[in-house]
Formats: C-alpha cells, structure tokens, sequence
C-alpha cells in the first residue's frame, strides 16, 4: 500500500464532501460537478490506475480552492478514518474495478473492494453521525443471468420474455455472485446496505451498468466503450471476447453524475436500498452495433478480432431503471449515439492537442 499524504490541510479543517476514488474516471467528474456548485471536496485516491494524476491535476486546476487530496489507500484504516473525520458526505467509487484482474489477484480484489468498504463503514459508524454515504456497486451482483432465456437476431441477444425486453432486468433479480470480482463488490454491496439497516447509516447502492464519457481512458478490462473509440482513432485492431451480439445498457457520465448528486441530496428516499443506474432499454447496445456507430462518427474502418469468452461475461444486461428515475425524478438520459458521437469529439480534439492531453487538460 502506498503511504498516505495530505495534500490541502486547510480543507481537511473544513467539512469536505468526500469521494474515494475521486481521481478515477467518473468520481473526477462527480469531484468536477461538486465543486462547480461551490462545494469543498475532498479527492481520496491512490493514484494507483494509469492516468488518475492527470484527472486530479485537472481537477486542481480547475478549483484550485475547492479540491483538496489525500493520497491515500482504502485499506489504509488511519487514513480513512483520519478523511471520514469531518466529511458531510461520501461518495465511495474507490475500488479494484476489472473482472480480469480479480481472477489473477483475487486476494487484492477482496482486499480493496470487501476490507476497504468495510473500513470506511467501520470509520462512519466509529464517528456517531449521521453522515450519509452512496456506494459506487455494479450489475455484476446479478451474475452471469445464464438463466435468462435469450433470443439472437444475427446482431445482438435479446431476451425471450417481453418484459424483460421491454425493461430490463430489475432489482427483483436475484443477486447471484461470479467471480471475484463480482463476489467482493456484492459483498460491499451487502455491508453498505446492512450499515443502514444494522446501525442507522443513510446509506444508498447504485449498482451501475456501463458508464462511459469524458477523462475515460478505457482498457479491455474495463471502460470498452471509450476503449474501442480510442482503438479506432488510433487505426489499431479492437479484440471482441465473444461474438459480439452480447448486448449493454450505456449511460453517459454526465447523467450518473446527476443520479448521484440526486440520490445523496434525496438521502432520506434512497437510504438503505439499491437501485440499478443504467442507461435502460433506449440505450441498450450490442459490441457490434457501437462498432459500427463508432466506424460511421469516426469515419474509420475497425479491424475487430475475435476471442473466446472471459468469466463472467454476461450475454445480455440491460438495467431497469424506471425504480431509481421515478424515486429521484430524473431526467431521460442522454442517448446513446449523441454519447459515442460527444465522446468521440473529445477524443478527437485531444489528438489534435496532444499537449493539453499530456497535461491532463481535455476541458
């Protein structure tokens, strides 16, 4: 684990919001967000994911006032507690968040996802007050949904039932863990929700089908939507494990950012449930439809490769939000292909102004 430090002590003084993993992809948009509403936030991270320096930079130089850090480790429990201490609200992204690398590290996997949680609940309840806490989760509690009958129109799967075709899979699903990784988020899952109902935590689970949008630098491992413009753009080859057909719901992040701000402001409604944050039915989309989007907003050719399927790979997801929209009152999300088409754009723009993407600058 690497050493805590703490970077703006004058803010720790104050009562910060808190985000764990805030230098990650969507908690420096969440941190962004919070601070452009005149917030102090306090940014928890260990810098550990290839290319978080350069989103905490950005976000430094966009509040300079308003953004404090603590590089620090979730396990580390003097840490945690030392940022829970006068925090207003937490936000926990922190996380080991690749199913490949779960199944290589399964004990760093449980180590992160399982005692980190745990430590920062631990810290919470230490504290004695009412602070609330949203809990970053995924659709990976629910399995591998193998017993979802699915149909195959030749591009993608869809299910058999009409109503699960029509909605997507709720949280009535039974929550069935497969893999590490989704044995330790689901297990966090578990504890954040039991925090509320064990201690009188106001805690909320987001459980997040696939989040893409702006200072993403997707891999294979996580990320695939921003992962396979960016292969695009840079005429290299993009490896499909599967067949392609396999079908997700896509939210941008500017939409998850505006459910999580609505569900720690709407605290009292959400406190000790879990709700699926996706980009529902109309945004459903299999890895060979975003392919071909990709190749007609980028006007490039993808050479598509083709593996055998990984672990865990669900063949159909698509998250029934209408729980989470109705009891926050959402707005409709983003569509899809207006998404991929402004992620695009700013892909685009970064190469043509690699200096501003070197400094982490891609406003």
């Amino acid at each position: 684990m690497k050493g805590s430090s703490i970077a703006a002590p004058a803010l720790l003084r104050s009562a910060p919001i808190l985000v764990t993993g805030g230098a990650g992809f969507i908690g420096c948009n969440l941190a962004d967000r919070l601070a452009a509403e005149g917030n102090e936030v306090l940014v928890f991270d260990s810098l550990a994911r290839p290319g978080v320096a350069a989103n905490l930079a950005w976000l430094k130089r966009r509040h300079p006032r308003l953004v404090g850090t603590m590089i620090a480790d979730i396990r580390d429990e003097a840490a945690v507690r030392a940022a829970v201490a006068r925090a207003t609200a937490v936000f926990h992204l922190a996380a080991q968040v690749a199913v490949t690398t779960s199944m290589t590290d399964p004990r760093a996997d449980f180590d992160v996802n399982v005692l980190g949680t745990m430590l920062l609940l631990d810290a919470m309840r230490r504290r004695g007050e009412r602070t609330p806490l949203i809990f970053a989760s995924t659709n990976k509690v629910y399995g591998d949904l193998s017993e979802v009958a699915l149909a195959d129109d030749g591009e993608r799967y869809l299910p058999r039932d009409p109503d699960l075709r029509a909605h997507g899979i709720g949280e009535v699903q039974p929550i069935s863990f497969h893999t590490p990784y989704g044995c330790s988020k689901g297990a966090a899952d578990q504890y954040v929700l039991d925090f509320a109902r064990s201690f009188g935590l106001p805690t909320s689970v987001l459980r997040m089908s696939c989040i893409y949008g702006r200072r993403q630098r997707g891999t294979e491992d996580q990320g695939w939507v921003a992962h396979f413009l960016l292969r695009a753009l840079a005429g290299e080859p993009v490896t499909i494990y599967g067949d392609g057909r396999q079908v997700r719901d896509i939210l941008f992040v500017d939409d998850a950012v505006a459910a999580y701000l609505a569900a720690w402001r709407q605290i009292g409604a959400v406190s000790g449930r879990a709700f699926n944050l996706g980009g529902g039915p109309r945004n459903a989309v299999s890895l060979l439809q975003l392919l071909r989007c990709i190749e007609h907003t980028t006007g490039t050719s993808v050479d598509v490769r083709y593996a055998d399927w990984r672990p865990g790979d669900q063949r159909y997801f698509v998250s029934d939000t209408r729980l989470l929209s109705r009891t926050l009152d959402l707005a409709p999300p983003l569509s899809w292909r207006d998404g991929v088409a402004t992620l695009a754009a700013c892909f685009q723009q970064e190469r043509r102004e690699p200096s501003r993407r070197v400094a982490g600058a891609a406003d």
